[in-house]
């Protein structure tokens, strides 16, 4: 299983994952489960310093944040203390919010019956197994179209390798990158979303980097940026 804290070089895509963990087993549940994981989400999203473990915010703000009352905050906070999500780092007191941690290693376990309804990748990596190893493409309906090579530029000619060696990893991952701008052996690529370039930064790029090698020697290394 991954880390229990999203921190260190791969924390962007480790980060995706647990929200990933969370959004899929909310959806397996009923309305109301869905609901207050939804609004854990949200709050985590807004408001979690994942690099201290601390969520420190008031239940006005929280409400504000989840358009309800504070009363509701109490009890959807109750809810996910008693689940053992947040656990309480400090009580609140006169002039002073509860500061709360968030218990990734009990979320994770909790969600890991949802993961493999994300993907068998996904269901490894999570588990602890090589991230590179079993990569499956998305859905993409009907082939794949090969990409334009008029231009010639290296990442026109990588695309075309990157096509020819797997057309469904090439419509999922690589067809939406982009050329941004060469400066010595530095290749830039520009992807859609911040989800697709932290993923594509972390499992593929590697796979970019020999198709881009096979086509110009001098490319050293490629940059995934938004």
């Amino acid at each position: 299983m991954q880390t229990a804290r999203a921190v260190g070089r791969n924390a962007a895509a480790q980060k995706y994952d647990i929200i990933t963990a969370l959004g899929t087993f909310a959806l397996s549940r009923d309305k109301h489960e869905q609901r207050l994981v939804l609004r854990l989400i949200t709050l985590i999203t807004a408001r979690y310093n994942w690099t201290r473990n601390e969520l420190c915010v008031g239940q006005r703000e929280i409400a504000r944040l989840w358009s309800v009352d504070e009363r509701t905050v109490k009890r959807e906070m109750a809810k996910l203390r008693a689940m053992g999500w947040l656990v309480v780092h400090q009580q609140g007191a006169r002039g002073r919010v509860t500061e709360y941690g968030f218990d990734v290693a009990r979320v994770l376990e909790t969600t890991k019956t949802a993961w493999p309804k994300v993907g068998p990748d996904f269901d490894l990596r999570m588990h602890g197994g090589p991230a590179t190893s079993d990569i499956v493409p998305l859905p993409v309906k009907g082939r794949v179209q090969a990409p334009d090579l008029t231009d010639a530029t290296e990442w026109a000619l990588a695309r075309g390798v990157l096509h020819s060696e797997d057309q469904g990893l090439y419509g999922s991952w690589f067809q939406a990158l982009k050329r941004v701008e060469r400066a010595g052996g530095r290749l830039t690529l520009c992807a859609p979303s911040r989800f697709h370039a932290a993923y594509v930064q972390t499992h593929l790029v590697g796979r970019i980097l020999a198709a881009a090698q096979a086509v110009d020697q001098d490319i050293t290394e490629i940059a995934i940026t938004l």
